[in-house]
């Protein structure tokens, strides 16, 4: 029996001079390097995160109503972000206006998901709220089988798990359950999604610095509209809310950031699965400072969850991202 002629190596085309060889060995190196750096974005937003509802929580302990909190919080860390930008990145300002409607979009629907996430902590535990708010990682592959594509039956045998999860959740907290709070907080973990699906494909032409300051801004303008409805005399605010809402602002700020950074670089879904140490973080810290305990039926939740949440190694196919913006901007692109 003849053996098959060995493969030829593939033939390489030579460097011309050293300034080639340079070239091909950046090339070859970018993509690591920035996948280290997006995981490295990846982690700490959810740290950043986990942190947020454990000073929600302190600022109501200090009489401080949602409306308020929600805010004040946005409207400080756009200013952070504005401030930061003008003195030091200038130039990330200016950018098209597809970009900054599309980034106004993706904030504005997170600024209403952040009134629900906000009232819902009013609610329910830091912890359970957490938990809950965590799905949004199954509702992100949900998102994105949406765009033109089948829903597969993993995809349905992994939601189906996840609302088994936040039954058990709910069912198994130690008083009585909270539904209405449980279901503000599962809207907010859809509007998050959504907003982790545009972004990555706005940040396909702009730099994650620039949509974040845009998509907080929208959130600001959102959430401030809100408060005038229902305005509060910011005298009779304490020393100490005051505090809470000023770490609040500064923790949303680099969240938000990390967040988009963190998408950029790895993409929604890789970025998403990061954003389990969420609940790690606000467990934790719930357990020491706010005296939280999960029942034994809370933890069989978690584990379902999780357990839904990491299935998310099997899905086939799923689009990296909706390419929505085409359809909504066709009209203010250059023609081909």
């Amino acid at each position: 029996m003849a053996t098959p002629p060995p493969k030829s190596p593939a033939i390489r085309k030579a460097p011309v001079n050293d300034v080639d060889t340079a070239q091909e060995t950046a090339v070859s190196t970018q993509q690591p390097q920035q996948w280290n750096l997006g995981l490295l974005w990846g982690v700490l937003s959810p740290i950043f995160l986990g942190i947020v509802p454990i000073l929600a929580k302190v600022a109501y302990a200090a009489g401080v109503n949602v409306l308020t909190v929600v805010a004040f919080r946005t409207v400080i860390a756009a200013v952070f972000l504005w401030a930061g930008m003008a003195i030091f990145r200038k130039e990330l300002i200016r950018s098209s206006l597809p970009a900054v409607l599309s980034s106004m979009i993706a904030g504005a629907i997170n600024g209403l998901g952040s009134i629900f996430f906000y009232t819902s902590l009013t609610r329910i535990d830091a912890s359970l709220g957490q938990l809950v708010n965590i799905s949004y990682l199954v509702f992100v592959t949900v998102f994105l089988r949406l765009a033109g594509q089948t829903i597969s039956l993993l995809t349905l045998f992994r939601t189906a798990l996840t609302i088994g999860a936040i039954y058990l959740l709910t069912r198994g907290s130690a008083g009585p359950a909270d539904w209405l709070g449980v279901g503000m907080m599962l809207f907010a973990a859809i509007t998050y999604a959504v907003q982790l699906v545009l972004s990555q494909r706005i940040m396909m032409d702009i730099p994650a610095p620039t949509m974040t300051l845009y998509a907080i801004t929208a959130m600001a303008v959102v959430v401030t509209i809100a408060w005038f409805f229902a305005p509060v005399d910011l005298r009779l605010v304490s020393s100490d809310g005051w505090q809470a809402i000023g770490l609040m602002a500064l923790v949303t700020a680099l969240s938000r950031l990390t967040l988009f950074l963190g998408v950029k670089a790895m993409g929604s879904i890789q970025t998403a699965l990061l954003g389990v140490f969420e609940v790690v973080v606000t467990i934790a810290i719930a357990a020491v400072f706010l005296g939280e305990r999960l029942t034994l039926l809370q933890w069989a939740g978690a584990a379902v969850l999780l357990a839904s949440i990491f299935m998310v190694r099997f899905e086939k196919g799923v689009p990296r991202f909706i390419d929505w913006w085409q359809f909504l901007w066709r009209r203010y692109l250059p023609k081909k």
